[in-house]
């Protein structure tokens, strides 16, 4: 089964996506369809409709629009170990995003207007969270998973190499595309050996295969899962493979009109063009104000 979110007229929709044609859910998202327990029975139940038209028309939205985590891994794949002259991991490398990192599967990548000049791709597969889990082993991790779906972790690499702490250089506003489509596992053998590949003007850059993860979809979510409790809607970005600019002689980046395709075997592709983002000012409005 694959699932999307679509954007309508009056915000959005969560659809199923049956021979290229997408058929309205009940729920505003996949998201918040995925916090319905029976979220698949609902899905599978729904009569195809075709209703909302061709996929290849439609606007899709980031597949979860505002997930309750973000949990992201680094250095999972051996090959990306050894470009980045990283230790193998003994286990696995955590950091997190923020919800309005996430752009739709053909949005635009928005590069900061701080004026960062190594903005990375990073093509992921992303494991999308079904149901609730605390302490799970790794039959139950996987059993927690909803599907699979892609993803890119575009990253500003002076902003995260700047300090010991990941984060800044990795959830800039706008920045990390996802989707198009959650696949149930049983669709794809749970991402055990599917081919990722991301191209950056038609080349490529990064090519390799889910089977060549140093941690599985299964021990990742069992080992978050002994963290924190996992909800349904939460995100696990599993790590990219070798082949980033960063670690390249010289070093590559995205600039402004770079068109940067991720593709993942057996669930679909990202297609973005990047764009500067426009430096403005916010402040909070008055009422928001406090006084001592």
């Amino acid at each position: 089964m694959r699932l999307t979110t679509v954007r309508t007229t009056t915000g959005t929709q969560a659809a199923r996506l049956d021979n290229e044609r997408l058929t309205a859910i009940d729920a505003l998202d996949v998201g918040r369809l995925l916090k319905n327990p029976d979220w698949r029975a609902i899905a599978e139940a729904t009569p195809v409709t075709g209703g909302l038209g061709s996929v290849h028309d439609a606007s899709l939205a980031p597949l979860i629009p505002m997930p309750p985590k973000i949990v992201c891994v680094g250095i999972n794949y051996a090959d990306h170990v050894a470009e980045m002259s990283a230790p193998t991991p003994e286990r696995p490398t955590l950091f997190a995003k923020f919800s309005r990192a996430l752009v739709g599967p053909n949005d635009p990548i928005v590069i900061p207007a701080v004026a960062s000049d190594a903005i990375d791709w990073e093509a992921e597969l992303a494991v999308v969270i079904g149901s609730h889990g605390r302490h799970l082993d790794e039959p139950g991790a996987r059993r927690a998973i909803a599907g699979y779906t892609a993803a890119n972790d575009v990253s500003a690499r002076d902003w995260q190499f700047a300090t010991m702490q990941w984060l800044s250089g990795k959830t800039f506003e706008h920045t990390t595309p996802l989707g198009p489509v959650l696949v149930t596992g049983d669709e794809v053998d749970h991402a055990a050996d599917l081919e990722i590949v991301c191209e950056v003007d038609g080349i490529v850059k990064q090519r390799s295969r889910t089977s060549h993860l140093i941690f599985t979809p299964d021990r990742l979510v069992a080992h978050v899962s002994s963290i924190l409790t996992l909800e349904p809607g939460d995100l696990i970005l599993t790590g990219t493979p070798n082949g980033v600019g960063w670690a390249r002689t010289p070093p590559e980046c995205l600039v402004a009109g770079s068109r940067v395709t991720t593709r993942i075997e057996g669930i679909g592709t990202l297609r973005n063009v990047c764009i500067v983002e426009e430096l403005t000012t916010s402040t909070p409005p008055a009422s928001a104000a406090t006084t001592d």
